[in-house]
């Protein structure tokens, strides 16, 4: 969502004079910030510092909290900078905040973080601490956002104790990381979270999660020959860019324009483009709004994947897939680039992304039907992972008739993370039916919409994503397979 539409919702919010106190004081006490009497299971220690820890520093809040709260920041031990913001009215609990994207900066950006507590603001107007990580670095790594998800977490605990119930909350691959954090550290009583909160998520993992965009790289390059063109140094399309290349979004952007002309009026496209356009969106089935955002992932982010993170080795494939839809199906299958994924790389990018469904605390997740990034049918995929795991019990889904994907409606978020901490503290499970019911009480004070779907059921992550062979059972990864493959030196995605 664009951040300017963002701010423009949170301006028409009206402010109560006050907040009921719902939980006891708060322990108290002296804590390191990685002491073993912190709660959880302890995070390794990162192969390298990227810099020294630094404590929570008094910093400005976002305009919308200045008056609500007061606002630090730091860096924690493996270099990652964080967030932090305290309630002046704080009701005892915290959000731990796991960002989206992955950005593919070098470094952690402090701004990241201070950036999506002004995106997630409402989670401190209801009263709630909030703690975010910028991850040490860029480019993919769920298991290394997770840790240093926690790690913010313990910093939190460390300056300012306790919290009565903390609580994950991600978006978008975010989303993906906070189920991880439920899954490696959200062990139930014995754990230090109480619930998450999976909102627009990327929800199917990394190693199902991407094939539409392998798709698009693959359909793409069929019909444009222009990624890398005819003139250039040719590689495989897994590879989304030569490690080498010096190709930037606006260079991108340039050359799906020349190809499709996605961006102008129809009238302005030639033929050829209009043609080229119609089939890459009709075989696959990504929304011409978001068609550059797609094609940008499965160039760049494929290339941190495969060249940063995998050595170079290929963790996709495509193979045995049949696309349809164009305006000659039998010359696309024909013509398309085929490869199968190194099973190495598979495993590795599998292991640090894909989710198990071994969950023990309680899990809400929101969903825009018509997201047009992390389609509704990942939400489709998760359910049938903690289905495959026993544990769909832990799990209540939402869903919404919104359109956008990095930013719902505020009233839908203050309604969820309410519900969430009822459900924790008082056993009483939420269903799609009573939070649509409890959205227009919050709505009063943020103005923002409730635009909830009790009935809505998405389909099945095969009836939107094309299947590779075997493709069709959930869990990818067995909670066994994760602890056989957590055995193999090196096994992953390095921090």
């Amino acid at each position: 969502m664009d951040d300017r539409r963002g701010r423009a919702r949170r301006s028409i919010r009206h402010r109560r004079a006050g907040r009921p106190r719902r939980y006891a004081a708060l322990a108290t006490g002296a804590v390191g910030v990685l002491a073993a009497t912190l709660l959880g299971p302890q995070v390794p220690a990162a192969t390298a510092a990227a810099s020294s820890a630094t404590a929570p520093i008094a910093t400005a809040c976002p305009a919308e909290l200045t008056a609500e709260a007061t606002c630090y920041a730091g860096r924690d031990a493996n270099g990652a900078g964080y967030t932090i913001a305290l309630p002046r009215k704080w009701n005892g609990s915290l959000v731990v905040h796991a960002h989206g994207g992955p950005d593919l900066g070098a470094g952690s950006d402090p701004a990241r973080s201070a950036g999506d507590l002004a995106r997630w603001s409402v989670m401190v107007e209801e009263g709630y601490a909030w703690a975010g990580s910028s991850y040490r670095r860029g480019g993919y790594g769920t298991r290394m956002a997770a840790e240093d998800t926690e790690n913010v977490r313990r910093v939190f605990v460390a300056r300012f104790g306790r919290p009565a119930a903390t609580f994950v909350h991600g978006q978008s691959w975010g989303g993906d990381v906070a189920a991880k954090v439920a899954e490696i550290y959200g062990a139930g009583r014995r754990g230090p979270y109480a619930g998450a909160l999976l909102t627009n998520g990327v929800l199917a993992g990394g190693s199902r999660g991407y094939d539409y965009r392998v798709d698009l790289r693959v359909v793409y390059q069929y019909y444009c020959r222009n990624l890398p063109r005819p003139t250039e140094p040719s590689y495989p399309l897994w590879q989304g860019l030569r490690a080498d290349s010096t190709l930037t979004t606006a260079g991108l952007r340039s050359r799906l324009r020349e190809c499709t002309g996605y961006d102008l009026s129809p009238a302005e496209r030639t033929a050829l483009q209009q043609r080229n356009l119609d089939d890459i969106l009709a075989v696959t089935r990504v929304p011409e709004r978001a068609l550059e955002s797609h094609l940008r992932f499965s160039v760049f982010t494929f290339r941190d994947i495969v060249h940063q993170r995998l050595g170079g080795r290929n963790p996709f494939g495509n193979q045995g897939v049949v696309y349809s839809g164009s305006h000659d199906d039998a010359a696309l299958n024909a013509g398309v680039e085929r490869f199968r994924p190194d099973p190495t790389a598979l495993r590795d990018l599998s292991w640090d992304s894909d989710l198990t469904g071994a969950v023990s605390i309680p899990v809400l997740t929101l969903h825009a039907i018509d997201d047009p990034t992390a389609f509704v049918a990942h939400e489709a995929a998760y359910r049938a992972t903690l289905r495959g795991a026993r544990r769909d019990g832990y799990l209540v889904q939402s869903f919404t008739a919104e359109s956008e994907h990095s930013g719902l409606s505020d009233a839908e978020y203050a309604t969820s993370i309410r519900a969430l901490d009822t459900w924790v503290r008082t056993g009483r499970k939420p269903t799609p039916g009573s939070l649509a019911a409890d959205c227009p009480a919050h709505d009063r004070r943020y103005g923002t919409g409730c635009f909830y779907r009790p009935g809505y059921v998405p389909a099945p992550y095969a009836t939107r994503v094309n299947p590779r062979p075997g493709g069709l059972s959930w869990p990818v990864l067995t909670a066994a397979q994760e602890r056989a493959l957590s055995r193999i030196e090196g096994v992953g995605i390095a921090p």
